[in-house]
């Protein structure tokens, strides 16, 4: 099928839309259709999200892979564009926007509401700046899986409904071909979407926005007798703990961002934005998985001060609405202390404890000091872990370590402080925190090249894996193995 005419048929998806972020008005938003793409196809997609949308049972329509691709109406949606701008690697970028994503609105919820549902390489926007407006099929399919990955890993996260191709042509550092992704959230607002309205000093459209996201997703903000009531003080200390408890699990996980702008941030600490990412392999504390990070600005160890940073630029955002500078830093310090408890608490599930003691803390860094010392994958040591005390056989993770006797006196200290725990309850917890399956780079990028030849079958076979990364999955194994060598030369950037 070519490039529809503006005038075709609507497509009814089954969807129920409420009118969401578009009821802020103009100032926050500007309507637009997609632009269509020639002769789309399904690259990947997610059932498990279908079901969570209420989308019907053979959903997967010619229309619906229209619509999805932007070459159609959808019946009800009102797509638009948002504005915010944001601090890009540390530096004021001044205003941004969805420069290639098209929000089609939100679903009809209980309660608090229902989903976003949001085109990403949909098209040029007026925020676009000198972009295309386009992704390209090998950044998709990471986002997608990703999205999907860390959804199974239980953290945080927006979604991915579906990926369809083009074989339009996009160029970055070559050219590629085009792709957009279904993206699914409860918001997409970040913190840059409070920094845009601060920079400008638009202090009406600042208080409108903020009372938007308190009233739909921190109500209790409201009530708390927390800073005198202060409901905007409350809300950047919920953000604050929010995001503590995110970064927490990025750092338990071995899971590196790669570009933690301000606009980058979500205001309901979920993961968004997947760009240049990487689950660690090696284990190097200082691991920058962005080619463009030059400076090692969001180097893995560096992710939780970063977050603070961030942090700190959206309590200057809403410095007019909070009114007290003191109070401010004060709504920011919970992120002090929800960090490194909810991190201790992470790193104690994955060691299997299944209560704190003294001497748990450094259990936890002895061990992370050992595996940077020796570069160990990260992944493979505490599955391993998880089994020997399922099994009793410490062989096959003793094995990762060149300093055996470093190793072992560890080891030592650890099954005395499991002394006293059930072996069965202490495996089942370590089984149930240290996954078997992440999406590696090398992973992604074997299915990006298949799906480059119109092979989308290793799509699907990671993200059925990744939907749930803690099951053995049986005649799998060489997708939980070591990397290839050639793994380490993979180089992902911005434009991924």
């Amino acid at each position: 099928m070519s490039l529809l005419a503006e005038d075709s048929a609507v497509v009814d998806l089954g969807l129920r839309w409420t009118p969401g972020f578009s009821t802020l008005g103009p100032e926050f938003f500007t309507e637009l259709r997609p632009t269509p793409l020639p002769d789309p196809y399904w690259v990947g997609h997610s059932d498990t999200v279908a079901r969570e949308l209420g989308l019907p049972e053979g959903w997967r329509s010619e229309g619906a892979l229209q619509a999805l691709t932007g070459n159609l109406p959808v019946a009800g949606a009102r797509p638009l564009a948002s504005v915010y701008s944001g601090h890009q690697f540390g530096v004021w970028a001044g205003q941004l926007g969805d420069g290639r994503a098209i929000l089609l609105g939100e679903t009809a919820g209980e309660g608090q509401g229902g989903l976003e549902v949001q085109l990403k390489g949909a098209g040029r926007t007026p925020y676009s700046r000198m972009g295309d407006g386009r992704a390209v099929l090998r950044s998709s399919i990471r986002e997608f899986l990703c999205s999907e990955a860390m959804h199974g890993l239980g953290i945080p996260t927006t979604r991915a409904l579906c990926v369809t191709g083009s074989d339009a042509r996009v160029r970055r550092e070559e050219l590629e071909t085009a792709a957009v992704v279904t993206r699914v959230a409860p918001s997409f607002i970040r913190f840059g979407h409070f920094e845009h309205f601060a920079a400008n000093q638009h202090e009406d459209a600042l208080r409108k926005l903020a009372d938007y996201v308190i009233d739909r997703y921190y109500p209790a903000c409201r009530t708390t007798g927390r800073f005198n009531g202060n409901a905007y003080a409350a809300f950047l200390e919920a953000v604050s703990e929010r995001t503590a408890a995110l970064l927490a699990q990025w750092q338990a996980v071995g899971f590196c961002h790669g570009v933690m702008n301000t606009d980058n941030m979500s205001i309901l600490g979920l993961t968004i934005d997947y760009g240049p990412f990487q689950f660690l392999d090696a284990f190097d504390p200082r691991h920058i998985c962005n080619h463009s990070d030059t400076s090692g600005r969001y180097a893995f160890n560096q992710q939780p001060n970063v977050a603070y940073w961030n942090l700190f630029c959206l309590a200057q955002a809403l410095l007019p609405l909070i009114g007290d500078q003191e109070i401010a830093v004060a709504a920011l310090e919970s992120y002090k202390t929800v960090f490194p408890r909810e991190f201790e608490g992470r790193m104690r599930a994955k060691l299997g404890l299944l209560d704190s003691a003294d001497g748990d803390r450094a259990l936890i860094e002895g061990v992370l000091k050992l595996l940077a010392a020796e570069k160990v994958d990260y992944t493979i040591f505490w599955r391993r872990l998880s089994q020997h005390v399922a099994d009793g056989n410490a062989e096959p993770v003793r094995d990762l370590f060149l300093d055996r006797a470093g190793f072992d006196a560890w080891l030592l200290l650890f099954s005395e402080r499991h002394a006293q725990t059930p072996r069965q309850e202490a495996a089942d917890s370590m089984l149930g925190s240290n996954p078997k399956f992440v999406l590696r780079n090398h992973l992604g990028q074997q299915a990006i090249e298949a799906a480059a030849q119109k092979d989308f079958s290793g799509v699907a076979t990671l993200l059925t894996l990744l939907e749930t990364p803690f099951e053995e999955h049986p005649g799998a194994d060489a997708y939980a193995g070591f990397p290839p060598d050639w793994a380490s030369t993979i180089e992902i950037s911005c434009s991924s």
